[in-house]
């Protein structure tokens, strides 16, 4: 067999029908990465009739000791369980980042490792690939363990929800009771989702800003937004963002129907009440009064606060987002935040169900809740990640892990001292910046 640079419509028509492909597997990701520094190398492996039987979109960026380091990302596109096919395609790549002045191939593949439940216990019986594993053991590439943390290029434990063949009903039958409470109560408030435009990148970029001061980490700029949109948005169709949105005019108005609702309620209990006392129970006539002047205490307290957010903010209030990545078999929520200020209204809920619905309408296998931790106790300081994500209903998958083939030894030891020092350097000024 022969490995051969793809066309971008070859390698699209490989990639997209075969069943480990992502958006990191396409040509669009490859443009994106690009513009960051990045070659992009679409590599098929064909057999004598000219059938792709492997393939990979493989990056390529220049390292400080002027050789080039290979990344796949969640690649390869092949049958890891089919050592022969692995051991060709394995020794072509190698052969031809030789030629590129390469040091390593880095994959991390979109396999699971072994089948886990909701609770990420590992299911009896249940399907795996550790052939798959043991065949890249084999041959050479190195394993970078069976981390249980987020200390990997890509997130090695994933929560996943199935949509393909499922209703919006049987899919919300599965979740949590509260979460089902939230969702409800999120539409009985008016917070309604709607997906923006390139113009309204700049909101999107706002939201994840504040969720980066709050949380700690430090976000993209708005130009990579920007790129994103360009290389996977519009046509594409690969990129979409939602954002939830309180109405709180809308919302100001249905609060005062209840509130009527339960003072017309009272009236006409009262009338009925004094027209013919032996006909009503006393006791339940003062405590359907009390339960309805209750709830006008609640919701007239309610009210004034909703009409000083809409004093300060509007009517219609931008509350949180997601951008998500829709590909292949599923539709990933990669990243999202919400300004703290209306954490109250809880939108990541109304937010990841309208790409929960979005997979079902369309027909796609699941919903990816993407990153969790593989520690599954309350004692894990990132336990509410995953505690979220599982009340939508669904499993957790454990992906096979992150691999390094060595293409050159020297050169490889050389750059992982050269990375150790950059990063120390890096940290040293980040700490001086503070």
């Amino acid at each position: 067999m022969k490995l051969i640079t793809l066309t971008p419509k070859q390698f699209k028509e490989f990639s997209s029908q075969h069943p480990l492909t992502s958006f990191y597997q396409t040509k669009e990701w490859g443009e994106l990465k690009e513009e960051n520094g990045w070659k992009s190398h679409l590599l098929g492996l064909i057999n004598e009739k000219k059938e792709i039987q492997a393939g990979c979109l493989l990056l390529s960026k220049m390292t400080p000791i002027k050789k080039n380091m290979f990344y796949s990302p969640r690649g390869f596109l092949i049958d890891y369980n089919n050592l022969d096919l692995l051991k060709e395609f394995t020794e072509k790549i190698k052969e031809y980042v030789k030629k590129e002045k390469g040091i390593f191939i880095k994959i991390d593949p979109y396999l699971s490792y072994q089948e886990r439940d909701i609770n990420g216990e590992i299911v009896k019986n249940g399907e795996n690939n550790k052939k798959a594993y043991e065949n890249l053991i084999q041959l050479g590439y190195k394993h970078f363990g069976f981390n249980l943390m987020q200390d990997t290029l890509q997130p090695r434990w994933i929560f996943t929800t199935t949509t393909k063949g499922k209703t919006i009903e049987e899919v919300m039958k599965d979740m949590d009771p509260k979460t089902r409470q939230i969702l409800r109560k999120n539409e009985r408030e008016c917070i309604k989702v709607r997906e923006i435009n390139e113009k309204e990148l700049p909101l999107f970029k706002d939201i994840m800003a504040h969720t980066g001061e709050r949380r700690e980490f430090i976000d993209r700029p708005l130009k990579y937004y920007k790129e994103m949109q360009k290389h996977l948005g519009g046509e594409k169709g690969i990129l979409k963002i939602l954002i939830a949105e309180l109405h709180s005019k809308e919302l100001i108005q249905e609060i005062k129907k209840e509130i009527k609702q339960n003072k017309d309620e009272m009236k006409e209990r009262e009338k009925k009440y004094e027209e013919n006392p032996a006909k009503m129970n006393e006791k339940k006539f003062h405590s359907k009064q009390k339960e309805n002047q209750n709830n006008i205490d609640r919701l007239e307290k309610k009210l004034k606060h909703i009409e000083k957010i809409n004093t300060e903010n509007g009517d219609i209030i931008p509350l949180g987002g997601i951008l998500f990545l829709i590909y292949g078999n599923e539709v990933l929520s990669l990243v999202g935040g919400s300004y703290q200020k209306f954490m109250e209204f809880q939108s990541a809920y109304t937010v990841h169900w309208a790409g929960v619905k979005y997979a079902i309408e369309h027909q796609y296998e699941r919903y990816n809740f993407y990153g969790i931790t593989g520690i599954f106790d309350e004692s894990n300081p990132l336990f509410g990640l995953y505690s979220f994500k599982r009340d939508f209903g669904g499993q957790v998958v454990e992906l096979i892990g992150e691999f390094d083939f060595i293409v050159s030894k020297p050169s490889y030891y050389l750059y992982k001292i050269s990375f150790q020092i950059y990063h120390s350097l890096k940290n040293i000024k980040n700490k001086l910046r503070k």
